[in-house]
C-alpha cells in the first residue's frame, strides 16, 4: 500500500476543505468484518479537479459522488480516485471493513475469562482508512458524527457525547442503535469508538462529565482503581486550567482501558484509550502508579497540544509528544502525590532517549525532510518523547515559566481547532518572551546527538579549589546545575551548595563559586537534571559514587548517577563487572522502587543478557537475584520496593537453590504474601526455561486463571521451554500470518530466546534473519514485535552481527522493519564492543 507523501498531502490540503464526516458502523456482522457507511461533505477550491480518498476495505460495495455512481473496482490498493469535483461535494461510501488482531484499525478481542467480545478503534497514525474512508492527513480536520449498530448488551463510547436510541434497530436481532453528537473539528487519526459489555464508573469535575470504562471481567480492578484515577484526572484538569487560557474544549472526558493495546495510551479527544494493564490486575509498585499518573496527565495535555492545535505534517510529531511528555511529568510532580516523577524520568525514560540519540538512526527532535508518512512513523521514538521533553525543560529554564506559557497560550489562540508548524510555535514564544527562540531552536531542535559535560577541578596543597571549569563537548548551549556534596560524619552525602551556570558550546565555563572552597566529596554536573547531556565526573567524585551512591539524600541525584553509570558501561568506560559491583554494594540500600526497577532491568536485559560472555551470565544473574533478596530482607522496605525486589529475584533466579525458592513461592505465595498473577507467570516462565515446568503444568496454571494476562504469561512460558519441539511450535505461531494477536505475539517472542542449546539457537538465528522480511510485510505492529522482541540480542558474536547486517542490506524491508532492525543491529554492535573490552 503506498504511503502518503508530503507533496500529496500539501496538494490535497490546498484543494479540499472537509466540512463533515458522518460515519455509520454496523458491529453485528460477525467475527471477521463490520459495516462502514460514510458520508463526507467537502469543498473543493478548484471545481473540476481530481483527488483521492484513503480506504482499506475488505470489500467496497458502493461509492456515490454528488449523485454519480463510481465503480468500486477502481479502488487501487488503498486509494480511490475522485474526479470532476464540484465546489461543494457529498461522497457516500459503503464498505465492509476487516477487524484487526494487531491493534491497527478496529481491534476485536474475545475475553478468555467469559467469552465477551470487545472492539476499539486505533486510527493513529495512519489506520483510520481501516475503519472508515477519509482524507487521512492531520491538516484536513473536520467534525465527525458517529452512529452505530451494536449488540444489545453493549455500551459504546466515542469522541462525542452519545446515547442509545435503538431508532432503526431490530430488537429481534438483538441489536441496538447508538448516536453520538458531532465532535469539534479533529484530525482523522484521532477518531475512536470503544464497544462491548463495558463496566463503567462515572463522575464529574468542574462541569466536565468523567467516565472510566473497562471490560466487565475487570470490574473489580476498575472499581478498586477508580478513585485514584479520578483523583489524578481532577488534579491534572485543575493544573492545566491554571496554565492555559483555553478551557478543556471537547465536552465529556472518557478514559477507556482496553485489551491488547499497542501503546501506553492514545489522546483521542473526549475518549482517551489506555492499555488495560494500567488497571493493575496484579499488585503494582509505587513506580507503576506513578507512571500511570504521568500517562493520564500526558494524554490530557494532548487535548490542547495535539488535538486543539495539531501538527500540519508528521515531521512536527515532536510538537505533540514532547510537549505532552514534559507536562505529564511536570503535572504529576507538581499536582499529584507522585512528587518524585522527575526521578523516574531521569532513571528510566531518559535512557530510552539517550540510546536512540547515539545510534546511527538518530535524528533532530524537529525532524526535517520527512517526505512520506512511512518515514515519519519510524520517528515515534525516545527522541520525540524523552529528548524532546528534556529540551522543553531546558527551554523553560532559559525563558522562565511566565514567558513560556504566555507563548503557549498565544499559540493556542492563533491556531484554535487548526494546524500549525514549528515556525509558528516558535514565533509565538519569541513574541511572548522577546528572546531569540529561533536561534535556540536551531541549536537544540535541528541538531542530533548527545553533548557531554565534564568538570575540570584543580586543588592546592590545602585541598582547596584553585580553579574549576565546566567543559562542554557538543553543539548546544546549556543552563545547568552544579551540585556540591560533602560526606557527613554519619556517612550520608549532604548537599553543601547548588548553583546554575550558562554554558556555551566550545567554551570552558569558569565556576568562580567553587574557587577557594574546600574539596568536596562529590561534584555533580547537571544537578537537578535540567538538561539533555551525558556527564563525566572527576576521579574523586567517582570514587565517592562507587562507595557511597546509596547515601546521597536526594533521589533525583541518585537517579542521575545511576544513569551515568549505565552510560559508562554502554560506552565501554566502565566494565560490566564493575557495574555489578556497584549494584551489589549500593542498590540494597536504595529506597526508590523506580530506581531499583530501572537498575535491575538494565543489568538483566542488557548487561547480563548481552554484555557478558555466555559462560559468565548465570553467575551474574544469580548475583542480581541475591541483591534483590537483600532488598526483600530490609524490614523498613515498603510494599512497592518489596514488589520491585521480588520481581528482580524471580527474573534473575539461577541455580538449584534459587530455583527451588521459586517453587516454594509458587506454593506458599512468596515473601510478600499472595504472589500476583504477573509474578506467578514470571516464576513459571523462569522455571520453564530451565526445563522445570512442562506443558501440563502451564495448562494447569492457565486453567486456574483464564484471564488475558494469564494467556500472555502462558504463551511466554511455553516459548521459554528449551525442548526443540517447544521452540518449533512457538516459531510456527510467530511466523504464521494471523496466528497470534499482537500481545500474544509479543509474549511468545519474549520467551523464545530464554533457553535452548547453543546449536539450536544458532539455527533459529539463521532462520530469523531469513524469514523476518517476509513476515514483517503483514503489518507495522508485526514488524515492530518481530524486529524488537524476537531479535536475538543475546547472541553477541561476529556471526550474528554478520547475519543481521546482511538482512539489513536487503531491499525488500518495509520502512518500519528497516528502522527497527537498524536500531537492533546498532545495539548488537555496541554489545559486541563492550564484550571485547
Amino acid at each position: 500500500m503506498p504511503a502518503l507523501q508530503r507533496t500529496e498531502a500539501r496538494s490535497r490540503a490546498r484543494l479540499l476543505q472537509v466540512r463533515e464526516y458522518r460515519i455509520d458502523l454496523d458491529l453485528t456482522r460477525g467475527e471477521e468484518v463490520f459495516g462502514s457507511t460514510t458520508v463526507i461533505r467537502f469543498g473543493c477550491a478548484e471545481p473540476g479537479a481530481a483527488t483521492f480518498l484513503d480506504l482499506q476495505p475488505a470489500a467496497l460495495h458502493r461509492v456515490v459522488l454528488n449523485g454519480r455512481e463510481l465503480d468500486p473496482a477502481a479502488l487501487d490498493g488503498n486509494r480511490l480516485e475522485l474526479t470532476g469535483l464540484a465546489a461543494e461535494n457529498e461522497l457516500l461510501v459503503e464498505a465492509a471493513m476487516r477487524y484487526s488482531r494487531v491493534g491497527e484499525g478496529l481491534h476485536r478481542f474475545t475475553d478468555p475469562a467469559d467469552g465477551a467480545v470487545y472492539v476499539y478503534a486505533t486510527c493513529g497514525p495512519d489506520n483510520a482508512p481501516l475503519v472508515f474512508p477519509c482524507f487521512d492527513q492531520p491538516d484536513l480536520k473536520a467534525p465527525i458524527r458517529l452512529t452505530a449498530t451494536a449488540p444489545a448488551d453493549w455500551t459504546l463510547v466515542a469522541n462525542g457525547a452519545g446515547e442509545r436510541t435503538d431508532a432503526g434497530a431490530d430488537p429481534a436481532e438483538g441489536a441496538a442503535r447508538w448516536e453520538f453528537g458531532p465532535t469539534q473539528p479533529i484530525s482523522t487519526y484521532l477518531f475512536t469508538v470503544v464497544g462491548g459489555p463495558l463496566h463503567s464508573v462515572h463522575a464529574e469535575h468542574d462541569g466536565i462529565p468523567l467516565g472510566l470504562h473497562a471490560r466487565r471481567s475487570l470490574a473489580a480492578d476498575l472499581d478498586r482503581e477508580a478513585e485514584e484515577i479520578f483523583e489524578v484526572t481532577r488534579a491534572s484538569f485543575d493544573r492545566l486550567h491554571q496554565l492555559f487560557d483555553e478551557r478543556y474544549p471537547f465536552g465529556r472526558y472518557d478514559q477507556a482501558f482496553v485489551p491488547e493495546f499497542n501503546w501506553g495510551a492514545m489522546e483521542n479527544p473526549g475518549c482517551v484509550v489506555f492499555r488495560e494493564e494500567m488497571l493493575f490486575h496484579s499488585t503494582p509498585t509505587e513506580a507503576d502508579r506513578e507512571l500511570r499518573a504521568m500517562v493520564i496527565a500526558h494524554e490530557m495535555a494532548h487535548m490542547w497540544f495535539g488535538d486543539l492545535v495539531t501538527m500540519r505534517w508528521w515531521d512536527d510529531l515532536w510538537l505533540n509528544e514532547s510537549f505532552a511528555e514534559y507536562l505529564g511529568y511536570r503535572i504529576a510532580a507538581e499536582s499529584t502525590r507522585f512528587t518524585g516523577s522527575w526521578t523516574s524520568f531521569g532513571v528510566k525514560r531518559k535512557g530510552w532517549g539517550y540510546d536512540a540519540d547515539q545510534r546511527e538512526t538518530t535524528h533532530p527532535i524537529a525532524a526535517t525532510g520527512v517526505e512520506s508518512l512511512a518515514e515519519a512513523m519510524v520517528n515515534f521514538d525516545g527522541i520525540a518523547y524523552a529528548k524532546g521533553a528534556s529540551a522543553l525543560r531546558q527551554l523553560v529554564a532559559w525563558l522562565g515559566d511566565e514567558a513560556f506559557f504566555a507563548g503557549i497560550n498565544e499559540h493556542f489562540a492563533r491556531h484554535r481547532f487548526g494546524n500549525a508548524e514549528l515556525a509558528e510555535f516558535l514565533d509565538a514564544l519569541a513574541t511572548a518572551s522577546g528572546r531569540d527562540v529561533q536561534g535556540w531552536a536551531e541549536r537544540w531542535l535541528r541538531t542530533s546527538g548527545v553533548d557531554t559535560l565534564r568538570l575540570d577541578v584543580r586543588y592546592d596543597e590545602a585541598d582547596r579549589v584553585t580553579a574549576a571549569e565546566l567543559v562542554p563537548d557538543g553543539t548546544r548551549p546549556h543552563r545547568v546545575g552544579i551540585g556540591v556534596y560533602d560526606l557527613r560524619a554519619d556517612g550520608a552525602l549532604a548537599l553543601r551548595d547548588r548553583f546554575e551556570v550558562e554554558v556555551e558550546p566550545g567554551r570552558r565555563t569558569p565556576l568562580p563559586k567553587l574557587t577557594g572552597a574546600a574539596r568536596a566529596a562529590l561534584l555533580l554536573p547537571n544537578h537537578g537534571d535540567l538538561t539533555w547531556a551525558k556527564i563525566r565526573l572527576d576521579a574523586d567524585s567517582w570514587r565517592t559514587v562507587s562507595g557511597s551512591l546509596s547515601r546521597i539524600e536526594d533521589p533525583l541525584a541518585r537517579a542521575l548517577l545511576w544513569e551515568n553509570a549505565r552510560d559508562l558501561v554502554r560506552d565501554g568506560e566502565l566494565a560490566p563487572a564493575d557495574y555489578l559491583d556497584l549494584v551489589e554494594t549500593q542498590l540494597p540500600a536504595e529506597d526508590q522502587d523506580t530506581v531499583v526497577e530501572a537498575v535491575l532491568a538494565f543489568a538483566r536485559t542488557k548487561l547480563v543478557a548481552g554484555y557478558l560472555a555466555p559462560e559468565e551470565r548465570p553467575a551474574a544473574a544469580a548475583r542480581l537475584a541475591e541483591v534483590a533478596r537483600r532488598l526483600l530482607a530490609r524490614p523498613e522496605a515498603g510494599d512497592g520496593l518489596r514488589l520491585a525486589a521480588l520481581r528482580g529475584a524471580i527474573e534473575n533466579a539461577e541455580g538449584e537453590r534459587q530455583l527451588a525458592e521459586l517453587e516454594a513461592w509458587l506454593a506458599d505465595g512468596g515473601p510478600v504474601g499472595e504472589l500476583s498473577c504477573e509474578l506467578r507467570w514470571a516464576a513459571l516462565a523462569r522455571l520453564a526455561a530451565e526445563g522445570l515446568a512442562d506443558e501440563s503444568r502451564i495448562a494447569a496454571e492457565l486453567a486456574a486463571d483464564p484471564s488475558s494476562s494469564a494467556h500472555q504469561g502462558a504463551a511466554r512460558a511455553r516459548a521459554a521451554r528449551p525442548e526443540p519441539e517447544a521452540k518449533e511450535a512457538a516459531w510456527r505461531q510467530l511466523f504464521a500470518d494471523g496466528a497470534l494477536s499482537n500481545h500474544l505475539m509479543t509474549a511468545t517472542a519474549q520467551g523464545f530466546w530464554q533457553s535452548g542449546e547453543d546449536r539450536l539457537q544458532e539455527e533459529y538465528a539463521r532462520r530469523y534473519f531469513a524469514e523476518l522480511p517476509g513476515a514483517a510485510q503483514q503489518a507495522q505492529t508485526v514488524a515492530r514485535v518481530l524486529g524488537q522482541s524476537l531479535f536475538p540480542a543475546g547472541r553477541t558474536d561476529a556471526e550474528t552481527v554478520r547475519l543481521a547486517e546482511e538482512c539489513l542490506g536487503r531491499e525488500d524491508l518495509t520502512p518500519s522493519l528497516r528502522r527497527v532492525l537498524a536500531d537492533q543491529v546498532d545495539d548488537l554492535r555496541r554489545a559486541v564492543r563492550v564484550r571485547s573490552r
